[in-house]
């Protein structure tokens, strides 16, 4: 599949539109607005009990307070991997010494260029938090079982973090 053209339709702080067209060696043909975005950073940190630290916190789109893993967008030259540990100082003010890469997903890629990495961050140490001025976040500990309990119930109902849950408790971890 060959890009023939990309023309930007609006751009914001945190991402772009652009209309793309796109054709392949027989003809086919893909034309589709697609919101571009540089990527995302996710934190699931375990603290030595095996609990994950989520934060909490108003999600405008869904209308309502989410319970969530720390995530932020990756800033311009910034690894996966800068982005999060900046993000888990600003979110919940913990530094980690250990990081583990635990993947990689597309969360939407009917429309969106946005891939997600997810890191496990382990032998934690506290510290302030300094999250943005339009960020008002709580954060609270939850052991797997509670976790698993919320996700059932339908209180965890964002993508990143039931995929991290997921892949962590697949491999073992509790």
């Amino acid at each position: 599949m060959k890009l023939i053209s990309s023309e930007k339709l609006l751009d914001t702080p945190i991402f772009r539109v652009t209309m793309d067209h796109a054709l392949d060696p027989d003809g086919f043909e893909i034309k589709r607005a697609i919101v571009q975005h540089d990527g995302s950073a996710v934190i699931m940190p375990v603290d030595e009990k095996g609990r994950v630290l989520l934060v909490r916190q108003y999600r405008l789109p869904a209308r309502k307070y989410l319970w969530e893993l720390s995530a932020g967008r990756l800033d311009p030259g910034e690894t996966p991997l800068q982005a999060a540990k900046r993000e888990l100082i600003e979110e919940t003010g913990y530094r980690a010494k250990k990081w583990t890469k635990l993947t990689k997903f597309y969360p939407s890629p009917g429309f969106v260029a946005e891939a997600m990495t997810i890191y496990v961050a382990q032998e934690l140490k506290a510290g302030a938090a300094t999250p943005m001025d339009d960020e008002r976040i709580e954060c609270g500990w939850f052991t797997w079982k509670q976790m698993g309990e919320m996700i059932e119930k339908g209180e965890i109902c964002d993508a990143k973090t039931l995929i991290g849950w997921s892949l962590w408790k697949l491999r073992g971890k509790k």
